[in-house]
């Protein structure tokens, strides 16, 4: 695809050259502007051959895109009810790990497959031993984090208010400070951790021992084609007690 579209720009720059020297030699000798005419006229033919769409079908092999997920840690199992079940032993994290169909050739750049897999939860931790989780989460965005109150004692608060105080950390891996802006061009790409081309994506989330007894969730958008052109997008969510 660069190849292409580095062919195609220096064809045009040669065209632009060339219609500047027929012009010209046209007014001086119009007998000597007959080969460059042929010319012009020749790489004019090629232009127009050349692939001006961008890849607009179906990005996937298989015609499904499908993306599996799961718990991959060490004691952690799913139950009949479709909850994983995850085991605070140690260390402090635990490994969601997933599986991409595989995206055809001209979604794949250097051997590099255009996917992306966003992650997200509804749980959150505070280092003054503070835990909780968010009512009615909205992952992937600014919905949850500017709306949402949470109830915490006697009082509730949305995240914004809690990041003044104590700066919350999302366990899958980003935090919301006192400067986080929430209104910024980017900002929609601030409440989740990515992981980027490969079909065998693998992102720790936090784990500790305060977390024992609770139920939290665990959200993944994984997009099939990150570039121009069609994109499928695919979304789970895993059920995670800890034991």
């Amino acid at each position: 695809m660069f190849l292409e579209g580095f062919i195609t720009g220096i064809i045009i720059l040669v065209l632009v050259r060339l219609i500047a020297i027929v012009a010209m030699m046209w007014k001086i000798d119009r007998e000597e502007v007959f080969p460059h005419l042929l010319l012009l006229i020749s790489l004019l033919f090629l232009a127009s051959c050349e692939k001006q769409d961008d890849v607009d079908f179906y990005p996937c092999k298989d015609g499904n895109c499908d993306s599996v997920f799961f718990v991959d840690s060490e004691k952690s199992y799913q139950d009949a009810n479709g909850y994983w079940h995850v085991e605070y032993w140690g260390p402090k994290y635990f490994t969601v790990a997933g599986q991409l169909d595989e995206l055809y050739e001209e979604y794949v750049v250097n051997d590099v497959p255009l996917v992306e897999v966003a992650y997200d939860s509804n749980y959150w931790v505070a280092f003054d031993d503070l835990a909780f989780t968010v009512p009615l989460y909205s992952p992937f965005g600014l919905q949850t984090q500017t709306g949402t109150r949470i109830p915490i004692g006697n009082l509730t608060y949305n995240i914004g208010d809690i990041a003044q105080k104590m700066e919350p950390l999302n366990i899958a891996g980003y935090q919301i400070t006192k400067n986080t802006c929430f209104d910024c061009p980017y900002s929609e790409r601030l409440f989740a951790t990515y992981s980027k081309y490969t079909y065998k994506p693998r992102q720790n989330f936090y784990l500790d021992n305060r977390m024992k007894g609770d139920t939290l969730s665990v959200y993944v958008k994984a997009t099939f084609n990150t570039d121009k052109g069609w994109s499928e997008v695919r979304e789970h969510e895993l059920k995670i007690i800890v034991d």
